[in-house]
């Protein structure tokens, strides 16, 4: 059992890190804004932070999480085991990601949103979370899209604030989701319609 932490990493004292960690050179982990006495950030066993990966204090992560370069997770997250955010991917606060998710690199996952376990979030997909940007009630309002369990967001979708990805559904690239899409629902285009469900497709479909 060990840890392995790069020279050139900063580690606050206060992060706890699981066995069989691996940091790489220029990880930041625990510093940034957060309140004095807030959580320490929690990391399980297993874990290989990438180099120039920035993870704030106050979150939660289970076990094997996984990034790629330069990927910067905020404060207040609660992330299952198994996860991976991909290289320059940022996760904002008050995010819930559940177990065996994999966000592939410049992915946008703002506060307030909730992807659930077995996701899949391709590369460049965009989440959004005021519906009235500058609104007067801009920041009291902000709604982060719901992935549910399953769910497979397709490279370049951008999914606006508050929309709920139904389980198994897919969202095909370049997609602008602006409803809710049922679960195991096939959708493409701008805006995002309904073209088959999932079953349609045999690489799917159970063996």
């Amino acid at each position: 059992m060990s840890i392995i932490i790069a020279r050139t990493a900063i580690v606050d004292p206060r992060v706890e890190l699981g066995d069989d960690s691996v940091i790489e050179d220029y990880v930041v982990l625990g510093s940034g804004t957060a309140a004095d006495d807030a959580p320490p950030l929690r990391i399980g066993g297993g874990a290989r932070i990438r180099s120039h990966t920035v993870v704030y204090p106050a979150s939660r992560i289970g076990d094997r999480f996984q990034t790629g370069h330069g990927a910067m997770i905020r404060e207040s997250n609660t992330i299952g085991d198994d996860v991976s955010i991909g290289t320059h991917s940022i996760v904002e606060h008050h995010v819930e990601i559940g177990d065996r998710v994999r966000v592939h690199s410049n992915a946008f996952i703002p506060e307030y949103s909730v992807i659930e376990d077995g996701a899949w979030i391709g590369p460049s997909v965009t989440f959004t979370n005021a519906r009235y940007p500058l609104g007067r009630d801009a920041k009291a309002s902000l709604r982060g899209p719901v992935v549910r369990r399953g769910a497979k967001i397709g490279a370049n979708a951008t999914l606006l604030p508050g929309v709920i990805i139904g389980i198994d559904a897919l969202v095909g690239a370049g997609s602008v989701v602006v409803h809710d899409v049922p679960d195991g629902a096939v959708v493409v285009g701008n805006p995002a319609r309904t073209v088959r469900q999932i079953t349609d497709i045999e690489e799917y479909r159970a063996g």
